[in-house]
């Protein structure tokens, strides 16, 4: 079953850290992906950029495009790890083991429909 973990950032940590310590958590997180990778558990990763973000709306067909980066976030998406593992319970551990869930907050969801059947 795959599980999106999200890694969710304060907002201004990655300003925090001198261009040597910023290198060494991405090469962290890439060692975590390549030895998901090598369990077969990983189907996508990507980190985001925090700067480059749009918000878009349809409302009534008129189109609203808003750029961020957005003030009054507490927290961001930096990234994202989408895993396939038979049970939540080792979606929950893989998020455990993440390096990101040292500075940030790992969150684990299912993926599936937008709709619940009766």
């Amino acid at each position: 079953m795959p599980y999106m973990l999200l890694i969710m950032e304060p907002t201004g940590q990655r300003r925090t850290r001198n261009g040597a310590e910023g290198h060494e958590v991405y090469d962290r997180m890439l060692r975590f992906g390549a030895e998901l990778k090598s369990r077969g558990q990983l189907l996508a990763m990507e980190s985001l950029k925090m700067a480059e973000a749009t918000r878009v709306q349809v409302r009534q067909g008129e189109r609203r495009f808003v750029d961020g980066p957005f003030s009054e976030a507490k927290e961001l998406v930096g990234g994202f790890f989408l895993v396939d593992v038979p049970t939540r319970e080792q979606a929950l551990a893989l998020a455990a083991e993440c390096p990101a869930a040292e500075w940030c907050t790992v969150e684990v969801r299912s993926l599936g429909p937008c709709y619940e059947d009766a």
